[in-house]
């Protein structure tokens, strides 16, 4: 009688079969994860600077004309948009900031927004 070593193909075709799912899974876990650090990285360092905004407002002695403007900003690696809208309120004294910051990315002329921030300030 003769003696059978190693694997049939069928075996083998299993076996990567089971490897190739095992393998996608593992992928789509990492992509997920690496998205996910991406996303929360620029949202922490987009409320950073929309914080530091409104506390330069904050600061000013004088309270803010209404008006919007955006100023360019580098900060950490990466290039930001920060755009302030100061708006009127029913309260002469007092004012509403809003503070939108967006990145700029590699294959977009535009800033993709990550983060908005609202305050008031007042006299």
């Amino acid at each position: 009688m003769r003696s059978h070593n190693g694997f049939t193909l069928i075996e083998v075709l299993i076996a990567l079969l089971v490897f190739g799912l095992i393998a996608t899974a593992a992928a789509q876990v990492g992509s997920q994860y690496i998205s996910s650090y991406e996303r929360i990285r620029d949202k922490t360092l987009a409320s950073w600077l929309a914080d530091n905004r409104i506390n330069q407002i904050r600061l000013q002695e004088a309270l803010p004309d209404i008006s919007e403007t955006s100023r360019d900003a580098d900060y950490g690696p990466y290039r930001w948009q920060v755009t302030t809208a100061v708006l009127a309120t029913a309260e002469p004294k007092m004012r509403r900031v809003e503070v939108t910051v967006a990145r700029y990315r590699d294959d977009r002329a535009e800033p993709v927004p990550i983060h908005t921030l609202a305050a008031f300030v007042g006299e």
